[in-house]
């Protein structure tokens, strides 16, 4: 078959939502052509593979590309999620994404995508349908694949599972679901509690629930971060200098999440219990409630294996039966990658830069791509932040946070540029340190006697704990 030869001035390796955010700073702040190849058949990324209920765990307004706002930024009236803003379900975030494309990038004459194509390496792409051979020549390569995204329909269990046994990715929780007796989910991530509270909302008695949870989490309360002047600034502004007042007070690691919980920065399943997780899992306290009402929750460690009348486990065995849909929620969607350079020559690798906010970081590298020229510069503005994953990695991540938004606050016009972004949850940060509100006024001087203190007291925890 005879190849097709293309050019453009960034090649983008992946419409998802990194690959989408950075894209649409990138074309809104330059002149520059992108030629965007990705396998699914629409942009989104995973989301064409997500369970069907599934809903941003943030509120729309922080989530998609900078120029367009998705969803009306509405408040929720009933739910789990009432009195705070609205959150984007799978097939919102899946028709936002194909309209942005549609409406926006492809009529600009500056975007090529091509769906349904696989990206081969060098200057070379695929099409997974017609198999017609590309050749692009492009100043730049973006890699906007490297988080590595899975989500559970993406793959099969990382453990056995026998033929007698009934195993399913939540998906196929709503076609499923009403032919069995009892539930095990497996997982205890976020995926994890959408499926014990997809089930609990569909009135499944919480006893025929079996949660096996190998770790507690520590997760956020979603009304901590909200958009809106009624709830935004005094949220946020409150809720970092709360943070900051818990770490520079604590005398040790303990004693540093007893603090974060009880001021009410991180919640926890079990009060009895001291979570080893942290994942950035987002909730409410009306969805904490709910996931408090199941009481069979196996703390086993890892499933290794089910057969048709047992669950065998790191550290047991549990019954099963053939009556028993077991929902596997343990992909990992939040994979620890090892940090690369942002900027490597003609290499543009999409990482975090805050933790767990992907499209801000994606849309903040885009920004600095067209506004810096030095790559030393560039890279140093853009340091990666891995996903968390354990507690301990909540200081890791939140000290670099706070390292990298000192280094951005150096900088007047990239400071401007943070204030207009929409994807930017921490905007209330800034705004603090402009108000005449002297409730922000007060949570500005706060946060600003405590950063210097609560960043040399995390370096401390973090010593202590590479010293044992």
């Amino acid at each position: 078959m005879e190849t097709t030869s293309l050019s453009a001035d960034y090649l983008v390796i992946g419409g998802g939502a990194m690959g989408m955010a950075f894209t649409d700073v990138l074309i809104s702040e330059t002149d520059a052509t992108v030629i965007m190849v990705d396998k699914h058949h629409q942009p989104g990324g995973h989301w064409n593979d997500a369970y069907p209920y599934v809903r941003l765990h943030q509120p729309s307004s922080f989530y998609g590309v900078n120029s367009r706002n998705l969803g009306s930024d509405t408040i929720d009236q009933t739910g789990w999620n009432k009195g705070l803003y609205e959150l984007a379900t799978n097939s919102e975030v899946c028709a936002y994404f194909d309209q942005v494309m549609q409406q926006q990038f492809l009529p600009s004459g500056r975007i090529q995508y091509f769906p349904m194509c696989e990206y081969q390496g060098g200057d070379r792409f695929v099409s997974l349908v017609s198999h017609g051979d590309y050749r692009v020549q492009a100043n730049k390569v973006v890699d906007a694949t490297y988080m590595h995204v899975a989500v559970p329909s993406m793959r099969d269990p990382s453990y056995e599972v026998s033929p007698e046994a009934e195993c399913v990715p939540p998906n196929q929780l709503p076609r499923a679901g009403g032919q069995f007796q009892r539930y095990v989910v497996v997982g205890a991530g976020k995926t994890g509690m959408d499926a014990c509270l997809w089930l609990l909302k569909n009135d499944v008695d919480p006893i025929a629930i079996t949660w096996i949870m190998p770790r507690d989490s520590w997760m956020l309360d979603r009304a901590m971060i909200q958009p809106g002047a009624a709830l935004f600034d005094n949220s946020v502004a409150g809720f970092f200098a709360q943070q900051l007042q818990a770490i520079v007070a604590a005398d040790s690691i303990d004693d540093l999440f007893e603090r974060l919980n009880a001021c009410g920065q991180l919640l926890r399943l079990d009060g009895q219990l001291k979570p080893t997780m942290y994942r950035c899992a987002t909730v409410t306290k009306l969805e904490l409630g709910q996931l408090r009402r199941i009481d069979n929750i196996v703390r086993l460690g890892r499933v290794q294996r089910i057969d048709g009348d047992c669950i065998v486990l790191d550290e047991g065995t549990i019954p099963t039966d053939t009556s028993t849909l077991h929902v596997d929620c343990s992909a990992d969607g939040l994979e620890r990658r090892p940090t690369v350079p942002t900027f490597d020559g003609e290499k543009i690798t999409l990482q975090s830069l805050r933790t767990c906010q992907q499209v801000f970081s994606a849309a903040f590298i885009g920004h600095v791509e067209a506004t810096y020229e030095d790559e030393d510069m560039k890279n140093k503005l853009c340091t990666p932040v891995p996903h968390p994953d354990s507690h301990i990695d909540w200081l890791n991540t939140t000290l670099a946070n706070s390292l990298n938004q000192a280094q951005w606050l150096q900088d007047e016009s990239l400071q401007k540029w943070l204030l207009d972004s929409r994807l930017d949850g921490f905007r209330g940060l800034l705004r603090a340190l402009t108000t005449t509100d002297p409730d922000l006024q007060a949570a500005a001087q706060s946060m600003g006697e405590n950063m210097l203190p609560s960043i040399v007291k995390l370096q401390a925890l973090l010593a202590e704990v590479e010293a044992n």
